[in-house]
């Protein structure tokens, strides 16, 4: 009877020090997320109260981490002296028509190499995800003077097509077409249906999460593009929100108004956030379903 009890008591200490050893791991991970969070955060708080605060409070030699008195007008500056209604037009401008080509493309493209049989595809594949290797630097020389010969500059063609046929985002698309029956594609074919039609019918509705994130990611990389544009449209027509924040509010003595260059960077920020909140799980999903099957 007491080798039981002992028993007992011995078996309540073990799940005793097991539960507490779990609820300890479960608190050490939710603290180191935590503070990891609160890094990342952190530039993003500073940059909203930042946009807040008068220019002499910004240049104190102690930093405040409230403004003491807040300027929601430097908001309304920075739309303004920015011409930041100008910049969002002919970035979208960009954004949206290279990213419908290169969707057009993309899918064309990972539908040849997934499912049509021809000579040379597999190693055709292979020398193009070789390409992948080459840092996209050393293409710029090259770019730079295929568009002056083409008289391309200052132009959207020069913003738009360089950059229409990305090869990851083919790979993508490709592995998530290849855990498609192949079945289906046969089935369809003796049905008499036509591969484009079986491409919109089948394999584009079955590859939408991929296709979803494929667009996120194309806009977000217009939207963010900063180096090409500078070199290649840089002008008062065709400039982009990124190059036009850089020295739109350095005044002629070489000041720069910081809360409201602030403020610009916040409102430029704010549609990448939301696009990332309400649309980050097909981003996920996109991501995680074309990498099952390789």
């Amino acid at each position: 009877m007491d080798n039981k009890i002992m028993h007992a008591r011995d078996m309540q200490k073990t799940s005793l020090q097991s539960r507490v050893g779990k609820r300890s791991v479960q608190l050490f991970t939710y603290a180191f997320l935590i503070v990891m969070a609160l890094i990342v955060l952190f530039p993003f708080y500073w940059m909203i109260i930042s946009s807040l605060k008068t220019l002499e409070e910004y240049r104190l030699n102690v930093p405040t981490f409230w403004p003491k008195r807040i300027m929601f007008s430097n908001y309304a500056e920075a739309f303004s002296t920015a011409n930041l209604g100008d910049l969002f037009v002919n970035t979208m401008i960009v954004g949206v028509v290279s990213t419908l080509l290169s969707l057009v493309i993309t899918v064309l493209s990972a539908f040849a190499f997934a499912r049509l049989e021809f000579k040379g595809r597999d190693t055709l594949f292979t020398l193009l995800l070789a390409t992948m290797m080459i840092p996209g630097e050393l293409f710029t020389i090259t770019n730079y003077t295929t568009v002056t010969q083409l008289n391309w500059m200052n132009t959207y063609t020069v913003l738009i097509v360089p950059f229409l046929v990305s090869v990851f985002y083919i790979y993508l698309l490709r592995q998530n077409f290849l855990q498609i029956p192949n079945e289906l594609y046969l089935a369809a074919k003796v049905d008499g249906t036509s591969d484009l039609k079986y491409l919109w019918k089948v394999m584009v509705p079955l590859a939408l999460p991929t296709l979803i994130s494929i667009t996120i990611l194309k806009m977000m990389g217009a939207w963010n593009s900063y180096m090409w544009p500078r070199l290649v449209a840089n002008d008062e027509a065709h400039r982009l929100i990124t190059n036009g924040l850089r020295n739109a509010f350095t005044t002629t003595s070489g000041d720069v108004n910081y809360p409201v260059q602030m403020a610009a960077v916040a409102l430029v920020s704010a549609p990448l956030f939301l696009v990332f909140i309400f649309l980050r799980k097909y981003i996920m999903a996109g991501v995680s379903r074309s990498g099952i099957k390789g």
